[in-house]
């Protein structure tokens, strides 16, 4: 019997092999950009009228806003499986 040599490519591999996948380096850049525009609608909105703003209601929009962002990259309609 004769068996053939196997050969494998010297590839990335756990961390770095998800840090060079470009749909998740598009969900951090959507999540990240979700949470600044939450954080600015919320100061636009209420953070101008108010004397204190609680560090609560900031965490949430800007929270609610990364949602959104990893919403927009993960929907079943943005992965073409509408």
């Amino acid at each position: 019997m004769e068996f053939k040599e196997l050969e494998l490519s010297n590839q990335p591999k756990g961390l770095k092999k998800l840090l060079k996948s470009r749909h998740i380096r598009k969900t951090v850049l959507y999540i990240v950009l979700g949470a600044v525009a939450g954080a600015v609608l919320f100061y636009l909105t209420e953070g101008i009228h108010m004397n204190e703003i609680t560090s609560g209601d900031f965490i949430n929009s800007m929270l609610l806003g990364g949602f959104f962002g990893f919403f927009i990259t993960n929907s079943p309609c943005a992965r073409g499986r509408c």
